[in-house]
């Protein structure tokens, strides 16, 4: 793969896709729906998927590799990539919940971090998490000398500062929803300025006993992590110690996902009830159906009910989690792979995850 073309898609890979229907699977069966969906993981290119499922109140996880691979489980280590961006929503929904923030409160860091501005209203952290911050997706700067494969490794927090210097709002703030890793990545250092990664295990993950969710890799999930892949190669894993809270370093397992699936499908059974609750809530409206929550995509299913999703990725890993709390099913999909194929086609991982919930969300 091209090192220039690679370093591009990749370094933006943790964005969200707008998903496309599929039918509905003749067979009803949950093993076989799971089973049917790793299958096309792996045709699509995948080395490796696992897919856990919620439905009825029954959990099911499932993987599955090709000729030669490990076979994963739901405790595989794979990377999570802008998934973690529900994650920072979460921690901002929790110190607006506890009175510490507020949505509509201005974006702001340490004086030698200029805030770009256009037009007379401010960027708040609302704009920021409902990704209409005006912000461009990266900063400006970041890939000059980056390593293509592992793009946010050498990125400085001198190296943020210079860059915003040098960044012109694309819109005005609130008027447009956009992408942005960026944006994110601010949130998180307005949280918790250069503490990003703490805040995030001791305000969200460690609640919701997520013990697998973080950026720092344990010796025993080592040995359970997943090698990455981009057209068909081994590549390194994903390092930033700037933007983290975009989700551009952190590692989850299906097992994890299903724990913060539960939580988000009955928020009243979690610790953090009233936080989830604020991120689900519709904040934006983008217009041809889809709605932002904080971090979360809000879509509607063909039975008319609501669609709650992300996907993610990183320079080896894709990634998708969905759920319908009418309907009380969820589903995270996870493979080892690039998003993007050898031939520049995408991995069909999001509209997968979507197929399997609209199944799921027509069982019901």
């Amino acid at each position: 793969m091209n090192r220039r073309k690679f370093i591009t898609m990749a370094s933006v890979a943790t964005g969200a896709s707008l998903l496309s229907g599929t039918a509905a699977a003749a067979d009803d069966t949950l093993p076989a729906r799971v089973r049917r969906t790793l299958d096309q993981a792996l045709a699509a290119g995948a080395p490796s998927a696992v897919c856990g499922v919620i439905q009825g109140g029954r959990t099911y996880v499932a993987g599955a590799a090709g000729k030669g691979k490990r076979k994963p489980d739901g405790r595989t280590v794979f990377q999570l990539g802008s998934i973690g961006k529900t994650l920072t929503a979460t921690a901002l929904a929790r110190a607006v919940t506890a009175g510490e923030t507020r949505l509509d409160a201005p974006l702001t860091l340490p004086a030698r971090f200029p805030i770009p501005r256009k037009g007379a209203r401010r960027i708040t952290l609302a704009d920021l998490a409902t990704h209409t911050s005006g912000l461009p997706r990266l900063p400006e700067g970041m890939l000059d000398g980056a390593n293509p494969y592992d793009p946010y490794a050498h990125y400085t927090l001198d190296d943020l500062a210079e860059g915003l210097g040098k960044t012109t709002l694309v819109t005005e703030p609130g008027e447009k929803y956009a992408y942005s890793n960026l944006g994110f990545g601010l949130l998180g250092q307005a949280l918790a300025f250069d503490r990003v990664d703490e805040m995030l295990r001791h305000r969200v993950a460690a609640p919701l006993g997520l013990t697998d969710t973080t950026t720092t890799l344990r010796p025993d999930m080592l040995l359970r992590k997943a090698v990455g892949h981009a057209g068909g190669v081994p590549v390194p894993d994903w390092h930033d110690s700037v933007l983290s809270g975009a989700g551009s370093s952190i590692y989850s397992t299906a097992n994890d996902m299903l724990r913060y699936l539960a939580a988000q499908l009955r928020p009243e059974r979690s610790p953090l009830r009233d936080a989830i609750e604020l991120t689900q809530r519709p904040h934006f409206d983008a217009g041809k159906g889809l709605r932002l929550g904080l971090a979360w995509h809000l879509l509607p299913l063909p039975s008319g009910r609501t669609m709650t999703l992300h996907d993610g990725g990183t320079g080896g890993f894709t990634t998708c989690v969905a759920f319908c709390r009418d309907s009380g099913a969820a589903v995270v999909l996870m493979v080892n792979t690039f998003s993007q194929g050898p031939d520049g086609k995408p991995y069909p991982i999001g509209s997968l995850t979507e197929g399997l919930l609209n199944d799921l969300d027509a069982a019901r």
